[in-house]
């Protein structure tokens, strides 16, 4: 039996999403298409790859071996396979974007159908993103951190403000005069009471907030962890509970007050958005468009 280099694309994808879905999502395939490819793997290599968790494959540790070992060469194909691939229109560029989930829902998902391009948007953590930019594996990044790669350059474009936010149902009684009086630690023996809403990948805005303004480091789980900011904010709405996300991503939800805005902290948290770049690409005219879009038509 040969081995088919699908069945480690189909790996690689099965060991960054998660789970099946998520890899049979990613690739384009069915997840029965997934499934036979793992097994096949799995009996190639005579080693099981995964523990079936439920609702997530686990790497067992002859998983992550081979996953290190395949990473590099994969992402190579990969990216040679976007390169050279022949499309039926070849005067139609593609280009990749890095961002995460929300920006893109809040930002371009809107204009997406109008750009005279092809775009592949990947979401992900911003350090694999600063990863993928140096290696051309991405094109574009919109990113609130700057790496140390000197193949990369970035353009500051916009600002974002962590805040404290509470569904239109919350009894904000027992924290105003605290606030007022900026009785800290009794605020923070109120707020650590309350039911409080994250995210699975990125809990530092929450994290973040409260060494700045308790000079404590969290030591408290949220109630709930839900897959990204929107569902936090839907979740809010009209409802009870407590946050710490980006000012723009419940601008809309404030103004018409189904959440509040009830604290910007005493040390106001602000993250300059970034355009990364590499410095060299043959893509700046259609990179230059998607600028466009959010320097002009989205209010940040």
């Amino acid at each position: 039996m040969l081995l088919n280099l699908e069945w480690l694309r189909t790996f690689k994808a099965i060991y960054e999403q998660g789970t099946l879905t998520g890899a049979a999502q990613a690739l384009y395939i069915s997840q029965p298409g997934v499934s036979l490819h793992l097994n096949s793997l799995e009996a190639y290599t005579g080693y099981k790859l995964f523990d079936r968790a439920p609702k997530k494959m686990v790497p067992t540790e002859r998983g992550k071996v081979l996953y290190n070992f395949i990473l590099e060469p994969i992402s190579k194909l990969e990216s040679a396979e976007q390169l050279f691939h022949k499309s039926s229109k070849t005067d139609r560029a593609t280009i990749s974007i890095g961002m995460c989930f929300e920006t893109f829902q809040f930002t371009l998902e809107k204009y997406i159908s109008s750009l005279p391009f092809n775009v592949i948007i990947k979401f992900g953590d911003y350090v694999q993103m600063l990863h993928d930019l140096d290696k051309g594996l991405l094109d574009l990044i919109i990113t609130p951190h700057r790496g140390e790669q000197k193949n990369l350059e970035y353009q500051a474009f916009s600002k974002e403000r962590i805040v404290m936010i509470c569904g239109a149902k919350t009894d904000l009684n027992g924290m105003k005069p605290l606030l007022k009086d900026k009785n800290m630690n009794t605020l923070e023996s109120w707020l650590k009471l309350q039911t409080w809403y994250s995210t699975a990948a990125d809990m530092d805005h929450l994290k973040n907030f409260w060494q700045q303004n308790f000079k404590k480091t969290i030591d408290f789980k949220p109630n709930y962890i839900v897959p990204n900011i929107s569902s936090i904010v839907r979740c809010l709405s009209s409802a009870e509970g407590f946050s710490i996300i980006p000012d723009f991503l419940c601008r809309e939800e404030i103004a018409s007050g189904t959440v509040k805005l009830i604290w910007e902290g005493n040390t106001i948290i602000e993250n300059t958005l970034y355009f990364g770049t590499r410095k060299k690409t043959m893509y700046d005219k259609e990179i230059n468009m998607v600028k466009d879009i959010f320097e002009t038509k989205v209010d940040l």
